[in-house]
């Protein structure tokens, strides 16, 4: 028996969890202690998995006793594996954070008795979603963790919140739909839903209804992952969710539809048969995204866009089809999800010690907080991609990819992408002037929320005296809250991952590069799952 033989668990520890936490409803701190101890417990065997991932190879696990292509099988692959860790490990520390948020505040703000359960079933949704064989159980997947997201983003039942959950549900509703269908039709043409023989059977359906189901299934998963021009949804719809919700979503749920992206072009329609299509939709969704957070005040929206346009880059990557620019695409993907979930929870951290995400009337954030300016400082210049943080070599391998492709239309990616990295240094360099280094005097707000500590923050002890220094009236006791260290060391730990990401950029290439290199030959997931030989 290998490591892979209990990919099985990774979906039914966090469904159990979800269960015992149910359970556990009047009982806040027992509830915690099982959500953490559930995701530790994940995170440790995605690790085992990942670990064994390159000489084990890609293995897959017939659940029930039925053969493929009847029955539901999990897949591990190097990717899926990798995945599964850098999911696991942003989810874990994120309930960290609001479980640290939920000790400190009270009322609504803080995460209700039904988020522990809510948030472990949203993660068993994101383990199947990335572990699955079949489409029909990728659907499945992303229904549970779309159900889950519906509940998190609405809790508190403010009227922004339902509002963004009406709109979120919509158009999940569709997208859902629209795959569905698209299942439906590819069932009607081949007989299976099973990823690996629909690689092998796909060939054999008439041109003109391959090009129909290709689309459909890219159609669905763009909405998912909010590609132009199927991007509307997101700015309205995250930012008004709590914190560590918004930031778990950032982070995986647009990830997921990239990841099904990444199986479709790979495993079912290779050879880049709609590369120029995606092209065009990865320059237009980074060039979009990035112009729209040009125009925002507000710094969950903004980050929103920039979440916006750096999907484009991995689509870039992925449009390209070769084994260089899907490498990258891999690489980029784990890179954002660690660092865009960053900023998000220090964007928590912000509103919370200031009392508003709004740039135009925050001022002198660097002086009140310095470990909160070095907190969004990192993760905001690697989002930029400023040597020698991981988005810098993120982007530089598919700036490589995209020149060895050597296309006219590659070459325009190229340049789009170094116009979206400078605008996206731009736009975090515009934040951290004016919300950390501009002195409260040149805010233009005539009513601005503007916080000078007489000393840094503290996490152990001591009071700040804070004062408004534009009316000079000191502000309410609950205007403004101090970093407890429940909440600051969660964000430490990831923006310290992030910068870590450099360091093992080398073995992290590597694993990309063999994770690429086996998706894009197809044969390894065939065999694993349908038997040696089924893939020639």
């Amino acid at each position: 028996m290998i490591a892979a033989d209990f990919a099985p668990l990774a979906v039914a520890l966090p469904l159990l969890g979800a269960a015992v936490a149910f359970i556990l409803m009047r009982y806040s701190r027992a509830q915690r202690l099982v959500s953490v101890t559930v995701l530790g417990l994940t995170l440790g065997l995605a690790v085992v998995m990942l670990l064994a991932a390159p000489s084990a190879g890609t293995h897959a696990v017939r659940l029930g006793g039925w053969e493929p292509p009847f029955g539901i099988v999990l897949v591990v692959d190097q990717f899926s594996a990798l995945m599964l860790v850098v999911s696991s490990a942003v989810s874990l520390v994120v309930l960290i954070y609001a479980a640290g948020q939920g000790t400190e505040d009270s009322g609504d703000e803080a995460p209700v008795s039904i988020f522990h359960p809510t948030y472990l079933i949203l993660v068993a949704g994101v383990s199947n979603a990335f572990m699955t064989g079949d489409l029909f159980n990728l659907y499945v997947g992303f229904e549970v963790l779309l159900t889950a997201s519906y509940v998190l983003m609405t809790l508190g039942g403010t009227a922004p919140r339902v509002r963004a959950g009406i709109t979120y549900v919509v158009v999940s509703v569709v997208s859902s739909m629209l795959f569905l269908i698209a299942i439906a039709m590819i069932y009607g043409a081949t007989g299976t839903v099973n990823m690996a023989d629909l690689a092998t059977k796909l060939d054999d359906v008439d041109p003109a209804t391959q090009l129909v189901l290709h689309l459909m299934l890219l159609v669905a998963f763009g909405i998912k992952a909010a590609v132009f021009p199927l991007y509307f949804w997101l700015p309205d719809s995250y930012p008004t969710a709590l914190a560590p919700v918004t930031a778990v979503f950032a982070g995986l749920l647009t990830k997921v539809g990239v990841y099904a992206m990444v199986r479709v072009e790979t495993l079912l329609f290779p050879g880049g048969r709609l590369g120029s299509f995606l092209m065009v939709v990865a320059l237009v969704t980074m060039v979009v995204g990035i112009l729209g957070a040009l125009a925002q005040s507000d710094l969950k929206r903004l980050l929103s866009f920039t979440l916006i346009s750096h999907i484009g880059y991995m689509v870039f990557g992925l449009a390209l089809s070769s084994r260089l620019g899907l490498a990258a695409a891999v690489y980029y993907v784990v890179h954002h999800i660690i660092i865009q979930t960053s900023l998000f929870l220090v964007t928590g951290l912000v509103e919370r010690r200031a009392g508003t995400a709004d740039v135009d009337r925050l001022g002198g954030l660097a002086r009140l907080s310095p470990l909160l300016g070095i907190l969004f400082f990192i993760p905001a210049m690697n989002l930029a991609g400023i040597p020698p943080f991981s988005g810098f070599l993120g982007k530089l391998g598919l700036l490589e990819a995209g020149v060895d492709a050597g296309t006219p239309l590659a070459f325009v990616l190229v340049a789009g992408a170094v116009f979206t990295s400078l605008l996206t240094l731009l736009v975090m360099a515009r934040v951290w002037n004016r919300a950390f280094w501009r002195s409260t005097e040149d805010v233009e707000d005539p009513e601005p929320i503007l916080l000078v500590g007489t000393a840094p923050d503290s996490t152990a002890s001591g009071m700040h005296r804070v004062a408004d220094q534009i009316t000079g009236t000191s502000l309410a006791k609950e205007s403004v809250k101090l970093l407890p260290g429940s909440m600051t060391g969660p964000t430490i730990g990831l923006v310290t991952l992030g910068v870590a990401l450099t360091f093992l950029a080398g073995p992290l290439y590597t694993l990309t590069d063999n994770a690429a290199a086996d998706m894009l030959e197809r044969t390894p997931y065939i065999e694993a799952v349908l038997g040696v030989g089924a893939g020639t």
